[in-house]
């Protein structure tokens, strides 16, 4: 991987597709590290001490540590990536919004500005529930009166603006950087963490005791798991395909061997981040609520992120989004059909539907496999950290995140190089 963006530095243009994503990385640790007015932040540092090691504090992780310090990226994007599921998800119950996706590339821009627009509400109404939240934690300067509202307006512009503005930044990286815009600012903001996640760490060891035993075999688990999701990121089915031959004129086309690949991870990390947008929902209802609510205590006792239901809640999840996801991007109707327009065909399998029926099966063991990879990957961190009393619940989906990230990221940069390297037909 470090070979490959070693080699991507050497040629010009894509040089500068990775100055430009650093800089617009830069741009968002720089909104990251500004507050928005109206707060006292002596008083919300104290508030965000204790939400570590619960579902505040993943999202704080994504954010880069925005979200505890109420800056102006405070909301990420999250709003973008629910704005998305939503989309995907009626896409699939509109006819005609899924024959818009359809159309191409003006379909796309279409969608694309739909999901623009519903960014911005969901980016309003969840800087509403983190203001209402700030409120009840008491942190506000001025909290009635006309000082009171002018002070709201200002808060809530402020989480909106900068939710639109991640979003912004995220497309000028998918048109300008090295793709995937989305990914890679979370991945930004959780390598920012890095210092502070090392800080935690080296608390637990001068602890003592069991954390003398508990802190290394953190370190090797974590190496561990790196190793696991590299190996299965590049894990896959082939399906073989054997082409007909078939003669045009004199010459002789066709005959020879090749085969489907079916990655065993094929979604990548798009499950875990749809699942955590999800299950944040109860935590941004929770925000609305005042401490003494019948709500809030059943949140803390029943929803929290080291809870059995939280866990099961988020397992089921990643399984569910990542089939989803697989049956956006796989339609094995239309894979039969270009198999047979090109004479080609499985071993043993008829064209046509039964092809079909059998590219869909391996499709769902694979993905099956997949799925329940990275659910065990996202959950073990949380039945480790139950049981050994430490903050490492949320390091499994970081760590997929991130090696995901990187993994994606290096592969676009391969495959940038290779089309540049690819002389033609002419030379």
């Amino acid at each position: 991987m470090f070979e490959t963006f070693r080699n991507a530095l050497k040629i010009p243009d894509l040089r500068k597709k990775m100055l430009y994503t650093l800089l617009v990385i830069i741009a968002f640790r720089i909104g990251a590290a500004i507050p928005v007015p109206f707060l006292d932040l002596a008083k919300l540092k104290t508030v965000m001490q204790g939400s570590s090691n619960t579902l505040m504090g993943l999202l704080d992780t994504l954010t880069g540590g925005a979200l505890s310090r109420a800056t102006l990226f405070a909301m990420s994007v999250t709003p973008y990536i629910n704005a998305s599921i939503i989309i995907q998800l009626l896409a699939v119950a509109i006819p005609p919004l899924e024959r818009l996706m359809k159309e191409g590339e003006v379909g796309r821009r279409k969608v694309a500005q739909i999901t623009r627009y519903t960014t911005l509400g969901l980016g309003l109404l969840q800087g509403i529930a983190y203001y209402f939240y700030l409120r009840t934690s008491g942190v506000l300067v001025y909290d009635s009166g006309f000082a009171g509202v002018w002070a709201a307006i200002v808060i809530v512009a402020s989480f909106t603006a900068g939710a639109t503005l991640m979003m912004w930044l995220g497309e000028r990286i998918n048109d300008n950087g090295v793709g995937n815009g989305i990914s890679i600012l979370l991945f930004a903001g959780i390598i920012s963490r890095g210092p502070a996640i090392v800080g935690t760490m080296q608390r637990y060891w001068t602890l003592g005791g069991k954390y003398y035993v508990l802190v290394p075999v953190v370190a090797i688990l974590c190496i561990v798991v790196i190793a696991a999701i590299v190996f299965m990121n590049a894990a896959e089915r082939r399906i073989p395909v054997q082409y007909a031959k078939r003669v045009v004129g004199r010459k002789m086309y066709g005959g020879q061997s090749t085969f489907i690949p079916i990655k065993v991870i094929m979604s990548g990390v798009m499950p875990i981040i749809f699942a955590v947008s999800i299950v944040s929902l109860p935590q941004m209802i929770t925000m609305w609520t005042p401490p003494n609510s019948w709500w809030y205590k059943f949140y803390t006792t029943w929803l929290s992120s080291t809870s059995a239901i939280y866990a099961i809640s988020y397992f089921i999840l990643i399984i569910l989004f990542n089939f989803f996801y697989v049956s956006i991007q796989y339609n094995p109707h239309e894979m039969a059909n270009n198999l047979k327009k090109n004479n080609g065909g499985i071993p043993g399998i008829r064209p046509g539907k039964p092809t079909s029926d059998y590219i869909q099966r391996c499709l769902s063991r694979i993905s099956f496999i997949g799925a329940i990879f990275l659910g065990i990957v996202a959950i073990a961190p949380i039945i480790l950290a139950t049981t050994a009393g430490m903050d490492i619940s949320l390091g499994g989906t970081t760590l997929l995140i991130i090696v995901g990230v990187a993994l994606d990221t290096a592969k676009q940069l391969e495959s940038q190089m290779m089309m540049r390297h690819y002389k033609g037909f002419l030379e």
